[in-house]
Parts: structure tokens; C-alpha cells; sequence
């Protein structure tokens, strides 16, 4: 099944359709996405005029009820296609072998691993460096309502049913109803939420996922893990109950503050309360299946007398039930574990790490019973993963704040102290010398009850909710991401809130070998992240980062943070500090375009690695991705696999955003795959740090066309009808309005976008990208690179060409500006801005471009057309097409008729803008 939803689901879909009156609305959407197909990927079509006149024919409730349909054949389409991947997957997965193992598996790794030429040392070595944290962010948020992806999760299982062999027919009769049941559900339930979401809605969002398909996929691909290195290395290579928490899992919801006002210290303190309650739920279930399971008795097998005393002295076993207690007096395992629940929920200081002690302790007592399986494998080995990988706190919470804010505080607590009463009018340098000076002061800079402005109190009150939860458990907050990160001035600022808040403090010297003897230090609770976000950022971050590990105070915080970082892994194999920098793809994107951003984020990760490195410090690279091209989203294993040799250290980062987030989570095989993939990545890259072998020539010539291609592409976007024309065509409005998201589209918190050339700069990267791909023009993910390719000398083509094969990088730069240009739909992109002629130089550059761009790269690649390398892949777009048109069509007609609509009208019309924009995410599995 690729792009059709089989004649099956397609009839189902249709019965359901006339269940809820909308047979004339599918009738309708059927014979527009015909005329539409038939228009094909002509630039002028009659068949697609006819399509625009149908649909301009149409009332707005028939249009209302068409886009009702066709949203719900692209969700149901959507939900076929990751059902027959994971059909896919299995049945590789059956036909693999030892000697031919599943492409991106375990097995695959670990024999790729061996052909390297470790041994079963060696390979312990390189699974105990892994350290990989997905990390959940709100931004953009999913589009589907909740109501809608439980159905749909619910339908997707439905759907394996019916693929299942052997059914009877009476099974595939009562599967069929309830696979048209939820087609009505789906039908019926509106797609567009009624109001905007608040964080706390967000924050329970991930915790569905982390609840659910997480929580249960990460303990299979830990023993997937283990089995498949003894498979490749020997019996003993791996020990499943010994390894340590290789992935981990990061949240930003809730804790990301930066331009969302509505993320507030009590916000924070809501979403850590809810991460520890969510996480005692889960545990309490699981430790009361391991209490039905562990039945072993001290009659039956010799349990260990230290065992016996740690269940005896234990304070909550005076608080247990004293005929529960008689009936298990011999079966200690049993009651230890009701000791934990206890414990668990009367005991705020009870953490993952004395978690993880207690089942440790109960698989040693087991194993010298002599139950060896029963102590590493099942369901106790299974709570041991869980323990290391979620502790009592299901993810770590991230606080990101933009440095304009940290900067606005800091001045505050200066003034408010005396030491400088204008701390913003100082240079660089300047501010450099007062930070360091004050940090190197125990003292407190705030006076007892001085006032501070609300955006300075909000700040500080945001760090003692954190100090207060570090206090409680170390791992529910690691990170301070700083945004917009130009300067060490920025990064000390950070370290000077947290002095006053308590989590950083001024110690007594530190050996030599951490500064000069006597000498101030400094201890921290939080690791300090720069985020590098802008293409003059990337450039400046070699220079930003050697500054930040050669300051002596900032070197003695990092340094301190290297026993909390031992307790992290649960095991003592960290023997330096780690310095986390993060890169940001969306803010790269959008000021210097597709090429400009991907070959500066690789120049800034390899010389960033080497300032790194070079200190004695080791590195893990934060990758802010999104979920599409234009926003550094692709495949994640192939990215890692693609990054510079410098930056594969087996230590990673990277956002999991938005529709990325159900499309990767929502059903546990492709959950789990996906983190097959990512750990696969990680092995592999991390044991081969060759780069291919390139040509000298290459990075020199790549580099000019990076610039070339910037060039062309700020010729667009700085050109002074072109902002005019993205406001004035594209549904920025109902994208902005649209209540999938706590966070504001603009920067500013202002409603829309402004009109003239600072709305640009304001608006989010998010909403810049949702809008193209809403547009069908996604020239975030390719515009400039045609210009750059046509630059190109035919020698320096051919070189290219030659790159393209040895490079990886280069190979997944240029398939993933393929993909975009096959998924543009320029005709489409042409009706927006019908009505708008100033806007037709602006289109003219968007079609040269796609046009040079798609000549470009095909003969770079070799390829005879687009999507040649992956027909599954292209048959879906070309089969999605034309389905999608009609409610492009839909789209443009609403908003013409919203521009000259009274206020009633519009009031009817808005709503259903909200739901074409919604079924265009749909359609194109992006919001941006």
C-alpha cells in the first residue's frame, strides 16, 4: 500500500461518509482531485481552471463539508501508510540473517561494529559512551487534536487487524465495522480545537507519549541491544541489567520561556510536578506487576541474609498492612517491593538513583538464589532500564530563555547593588570584567526586599523553582539553554542569575590543575548551553566556545558538574565534563537559506569540535531540528550518520517537535524502529570516525556556493515587494490564529504580522515555514541552490557530482533539497498570489529558481528525474497530489472571499480557513 488507501479502506471510508451526510461532499472532492490529476504537474492546466471554477461554485457549507472529507481520507491515508511500514519492517525483519541483517538494525551495527575490528571490550566501551536524549518540544505542536489521534491510534490498530492472514470471515466482518465505526468517530469530531492550548495541555501532550509508546519501546530496544552483541561478540558481551542509560529522554515543554509569556515560573513548577506524578503512577503499576511475578519463597530458595535485613530494618515496613504481611511473611522479595510503593508515594526525596539501587539490590538477591534468569531478564531486568533510562522523573526538563531577557535582569541586579548603574551602555569587554568580578563575590547583589521589574522577578522566580527541584532530584533539570547566544558575556550573565538563585556558588579554590591556586570557583547544579542560531553565530562559535572553557570561572562551574553527570549515567565512566552546544537549524534557515545554513552548521560543528576537544572537555552537540527540510528535518539516523567525524561522539541531542512527535510515537513499532535507527546511527558513527575521502578542492568550492546561494536567496526575501506578497497571498493569518500552539507566532507577541519589512524579522521560523508548505512552494528547503548549481562551472559540476558520491553530508544536503523540489507545487503557489500582481516579479524568481534548482541537482546526482532513488516515496507525492490540490483550492477560494467579507461572513469564514489549514497539515504530515 503506498499513497491509496486500498479499495478496501476507500469503500469503508465512503459508507462512513454517507453515515454523516457527506456522499455529495465526498461526490464532489472525488471529482475535483480528478480534474486536478489530469491537470498533472502542468504550469497552466483547463483541467485545474475547471477545478478552481468547481470549487468556486461551491457554497461555503459544501465547502466546509468537502474539506471535512478530505482531511479525514488524508488522516486515514496517513494512518495506512505507517501501518503497512511497520508490516514492511517485520517482514525484513523476518527474512533478515546473521549474514544479512536488516538494513539501519542492531544487528547491522554491531556487525559493522566488528568489521571495525572491536572486540567484545572494545564494544562495551563504545555502548557505555553512548549517550543519546531525544528531546520533546511544543513548537510547532501537533496539529490533530487529542480526540482525533486516539482515534486514529485506535484505527491504525484496527487496520494491522485487517491485514492479518488467516482471518475468517465473520473476524474480517466485525473488523470492517469497527474500522467504519471510527471513520464515522473521525468524521464527526471536529478537527480544529475550539481554543488555543495552554502550556499545561502541551505538557500533558508529552506525557501521553512518554506514558505510553515511549515508556514501553525503550526497555524492547535495550534488550534487542544486548542480544544482538552477544549475538555478534560472544555470550557475556553485554549485560542487559548492567547497562547504563545510553538514551534518555529531554523535555523543553513547560520550561521553554523564550517569546512564549505564557511559560511562568508556576508553569514550570506545574509541568515538574507533573513529570514526577506521571512517573510515580507508572512505577507503582510496574512494582505492582513485579510483586504478582517475584513470588519466590524463603522456603523454597536460600534468599541471602543481607537481603533479609534490608527488608527487616526498613522504616516503611511498620507502615504496611499487618495481615497482608502474614500472608507473605515468606516471600521477601514481595514485601520489599510494597516497601518501595511506599516509599514512592510518601517520600518527595526518593529519586531514580536510590531506584535504581533497590532493584539492583533485589536482582542480586534473586541471582544468589540461584534464579539467573529470572534476575536479568523479564520484567525485573525490564524496571532496571526503566529506572536508569526515566527515574523518578519520566524526562529532564530544559529552561531556555532569550539572552535579551538575561541581559534586562542582570542590569537590574547591578543597578539594584551598586556596581554599575547602567550595565547595558558597557561594551563587550566591559561587561566581561564586572561579571567575572561579581561572580567571584559570594554575596547576594539583590537587597532584602528591593523590587525588581516583573520580567526580572518572573526570571528569578523561574531559577528558585528550579533550585528547589534540583534539590529534590538532580535529574529533573540539567540545562539553562541561553537563545541567541553572541557573546561570553551572554553565558556569564546566566551563571550570575544562578548565583543569586542559589544554584551556582562561590567555593574555596580547586586544585591547580582547574585554575591558579587560591583562586575563587565556582560549583553549579545546571549546565550552561549556548544556543548558536544565526549564520553569524555559527561563524562566531569556535571563537565563543574557547572563550567560555578558557575563563577560569566559567572552566571551575563546568568542571563541578562532572560528579552530577557521573550520578546521571549511574555509573563512574566520565571522566571529564561535558560541554553541551547547541545549534539551531530554523533561525539559520531563514536568514541565510537551504545551502548557506547546512554547510555553516557543518563548519561550526567541526571547528566548535575542535575548540572543544582541544581543552580537554568532551562534547555533545544539541541539534534543534524541525520536522521539515527547510528546518533541518530528515531522517535522524541519516543525519547523524552525515555529521562531521569531529562530532560523532556518541553524544547527541536533538528536538523532537510537533506532528514529528505521533508520527514517530503514536504506535509502538514505529517507535521502536525509530529509536533502532537513531541507536544504530550512534554506534556506527561514533566507532568510525573516518571522513570519506574527498577531494582538496571540494569544501572551497562548496563554500562559494554556499554564498552564491545566500546571495540569491536574501535577493528574495530582502526584495521590497516580497514581504508584501507572503502576507498578502498565504493564510499567515489563519496560521497565526490557529490555537495549535501555546507560544505566539511572533516574536514581538503581536497578534499578525506586520505588515511592512519588520514583520519578517519577527516572525517565527515556524509559522515562516508552515506557510510555504502550506502554499505548496517549500522553498525553505531549496531556494538558492539552483542559482548556486547554475554558477558551477561544468568542471566544478563534475567535481560536485564526485563529492555527492564519496560525501554523505553532501549526498543528504542534496536528496533532501530533491525531496522539497518534488513536493513543491508551483502551479498551485501561483493561484495564491492571483490576485496580488505586484507579486508577480516575486513568483517569476520562485519558478527560475525551482526550475534551475531541480536541473541542478538532478545533474549533480545523476538522477534522470526526481524521487528516482526512492519510487516508494515519489509515488506517494504524485498519488497525494492531486487530493491535496482540492483543498489548496478550497484554501484560496476561502480567502478570497475573506477579503472582501463583511464581519459575519468573515466570522463564518474563519473557522473553516482553521480547517483547511489543518487538513493541509494533514496532507502534507508538516505544520513546519
Amino acid at each position: 500500500m503506498n499513497a491509496s488507501i486500498g479499495p478496501v479502506l476507500d469503500r469503508l471510508l465512503a459508507r462512513a461518509a454517507e453515515a454523516c451526510g457527506l456522499s455529495s461532499a465526498r461526490q464532489s472532492a472525488v471529482e475535483i482531485a480528478n480534474l486536478c490529476a489530469r491537470a498533472g504537474d502542468a504550469a497552466q492546466s483547463p483541467e485545474r481552471d475547471d477545478a478552481a471554477a468547481r470549487v468556486a461554485r461551491l457554497s461555503t457549507g459544501e465547502i466546509r463539508d468537502m474539506v471535512r472529507f478530505v482531511t479525514a481520507r488524508f488522516h486515514v491515508l496517513n494512518q495506512a501508510e505507517q501501518v503497512n511500514i511497520i508490516r514492511v519492517n517485520r517482514a525484513r525483519a523476518r527474512a533478515a540473517t546473521p549474514d544479512a541483517p536488516r538494513a539501519e538494525s542492531l544487528a547491522e551495527a554491531f556487525a559493522r561494529v566488528r568489521d571495525l575490528g572491536l572486540d567484545a571490550g572494545g564494544v562495551r566501551a563504545l555502548v557505555e559512551r553512548l549517550d543519546i536524549q531525544p528531546t520533546l518540544t511544543a513548537h510547532p505542536t501537533e496539529a490533530k487534536r487529542r480526540a482525533v489521534l486516539d482515534n486514529l491510534v485506535r484505527l491504525a490498530a484496527e487496520m494491522e487487524r485487517l491485514a492479518e492472514a488467516n482471518l475468517s470471515e465473520g473476524e474480517k466482518r466485525g473488523i470492517e465495522r469497527r474500522v467504519a465505526g471510527l471513520m464515522e468517530l473521525l468524521l464527526a469530531t471536529d478537527d480544529v480545537r475550539p481554543k488555543r492550548l495552554d502550556v499545561i495541555d502541551e505538557v500533558k501532550n508529552g506525557l501521553f507519549f512518554l506514558r505510553s509508546s515511549i515508556w514501553s519501546a525503550v526497555p524492547r530496544l535495550m534488550r534487542d541491544l544486548a542480544d544482538c552483541a552477544n549475538e555478534a561478540f560472544g555470550a557475556g558481551a553485554l549485560e542487559l541489567t548492567d547497562l547504563p542509560a545510553l538514551i534518555r529522554y529531554r523535555t523543553w515543554i513547560g520550561g521553554d520561556r523564550d517569546g512564549n509569556p505564557r511559560v511562568t515560573h508556576d508553569v514550570t513548577a506545574a509541568t515538574l510536578q507533573q513529570l514526577r506524578s506521571a512517573a510515580v503512577e507508572l512505577w507503582d503499576r510496574e512494582l505492582a506487576e513485579l510483586q504478582q511475578e517475584l513470588t519466590l519463597s524463603k522456603r523454597r530458595v536460600s534468599i541471602p541474609a543481607w537481603f533479609l535485613a534490608l527488608v527487616e530494618k526498613d522504616e516503611h515496613a511498620r507502615e504496611l498492612d499487618g495481615a497482608w504481611l502474614e500472608h507473605r511473611q515468606n516471600e521477601p522479595v514481595r514485601v520489599r517491593l510494597m516497601q518501595l510503593r511506599t516509599r514512592l508515594k510518601r517520600d518527595p526525596g526518593y529519586d531514580g538513583l536510590a531506584l535504581v539501587r533497590d532493584l539492583i539490590a533485589i536482582r542480586d538477591a534473586i541471582a544468589e538464589a540461584g534464579l539467573s534468569e529470572a534476575a536479568r531478564s523479564g520484567r525485573l531486568a525490564d524496571a532496571i532500564v526503566r529506572a536508569r533510562v526515566f527515574g523518578l522523573h519520566l524526562a529532564t526538563l530544559d529552561v531556555r530563555q532569550h539572552s535579551a531577557v538575561h541581559e534586562s535582569t542582570v542590569a537590574e541586579l547591578l543597578a539594584l547593588a551598586g556596581v554599575t548603574p547602567d550595565y547595558r551602555a558597557l561594551s563587550e569587554e566591559q561587561r566581561v570584567e564586572v561579571l567575572r568580578r561579581e561572580l567571584a563575590q559570594p554575596r547576594p547583589l539583590r537587597p532584602i526586599g528591593a523590587p525588581l521589574s516583573p520580567q526580572a522577578a518572573e526570571m528569578m522566580q523561574t531559577l528558585r523553582v528550579v533550585r528547589d527541584a534540583v534539590a529534590q532530584d538532580r535529574r529533573s533539570v540539567r540545562s539553562f539553554v541561553i537563545s541567541m547566544t553572541h557573546g561570553l558575556s551572554d553565558v556569564l550573565e546566566v551563571l550570575l542569575m544562578m548565583k543569586e538563585a542559589g544554584l551556582t556558588r562561590v567555593v574555596s579554590a580547586r586544585p591547580p590543575s582547574s585554575g591558579p591556586g587560591g583562586a575563587p570557583t565556582l560549583e553549579s547544579s545546571l549546565h550552561v548551553v549556548p544556543l548558536l542560531e544565526t549564520i553569524d553565530d555559527l561563524e562566531r562559535g569556535e571563537g565563543l566556545i574557547a572563550s567560555m572553557l578558557d575563563d577560569p570561572l566559567y572552566r571551575s562551574h563546568l568542571e563541578s558538574l562532572v560528579p552530577a553527570s557521573l550520578r546521571d549515567r549511574f555509573e563512574g565512566r566520565m571522566s571529564a565534563p561535558v560541554q553541551e552546544v547547541m545549534l539551531g537549524y530554523s533561525d539559520s534557515n531563514k536568514d541565510g537559506g537551504f545551502m548557506m545554513a547546512n554547510v555553516a552548521l557543518d563548519r561550526a560543528q567541526r571547528r566548535v569540535a575542535r575548540a572543544v576537544l582541544d581543552r580537554g572537555v568532551l562534547l555533545r552537540y544539541f541539534h534543534g531540528r524541525g520536522g521539515t527540510v527547510g528546518r533541518g528535518g530528515g531522517r535522524a539516523g541519516r543525519a547523524i550518520m552525515a555529521s562531521p567525524a569531529p562530532a560523532r561522539t556518541g553524544r547527541i541531542r536533538f528536538t523532537e517537535q510537533g506532528e514529528v512527535i505521533s508520527f514517530r510515537y503514536a504506535l509502538a513499532p514505529i517507535a521502536e524502529r525509530h529509536l533502532e535507527q537513531i541507536v544504530h546511527a550512534a554506534l556506527v558513527s561514533s566507532a568510525d570516525g573516518r571522513e570519506p575521502e574527498s577531494d582538496s578542492r571540494a569544501p572551497a568550492l562548496i563554500e562559494r556556493l554556499a554564498k552564491q546561494s545566500m546571495q540569491r536567496y536574501r535577493s528574495l526575501i530582502d526584495d521590497p515587494e516580497f514581504w508584501g506578497w507572503f502576507i498578502h497571498t498565504g493564510p499567515i493569518g489563519p496560521i497565526a490564529g490557529m490555537p495549535i500552539a501555546s507560544r505566539p507566532v511572533m516574536r514581538t507577541g503581536a497578534a499578525s504580522a506586520s505588515a511592512d519589512r519588520s514583520g519578517f524579522e519577527t516572525l517565527r521560523a515556524i509559522p515562516w515555514v508552515f506557510t510555504w508548505v502550506q502554499m505548496r512552494g517549500l522553498a525553505p528547503g531549496w531556494f538558492g541552490i539552483g542559482a548556486a548549481l547554475a554558477s558551477a562551472s561544468p568542471e566544478e559540476r563534475a567535481l560536485l557530482a564526485k563529492e555527492y558520491r564519496a560525501s554523505l553530508w553532501l549526498r543528504t544536503v542534496l536528496d533532501n533539497a530533491a525531496q522539497e523540489l518534488l513536493r513543491a507545487r508551483l502551479p498551485i503557489a501561483r493561484r495564491y498570489g492571483a490576485h496580488f500582481p505586484q507579486g508577480a516579479r516575486i513568483f517569476a524568481m520562485l519558478e527560475e529558481e525551482h526550475a534551475r534548482a531541480v536541473a541542478g541537482v538532478l545533474e549533480v546526482t545523476g538522477a534522470k528525474a526526481l524521487g528516482q532513488d526512492t519510487p516508494i516515496i515519489a509515488e506517494s507525492i504524485r498519488e497525494r497530489n492531486p487530493w491535496t490540490d482540492v483543498l489548496n483550492l478550497a484554501q484560496i477560494e476561502l480567502l478570497s472571499r475573506a477579503r472582501t467579507a463583511n464581519e459575519a461572513e468573515r466570522a463564518e469564514l474563519e473557522p473553516l480557513l482553521l480547517q483547511t489549514v489543518s487538513g493541509l497539515a494533514a496532507a502534507m504530515q508538516s505544520t513546519g
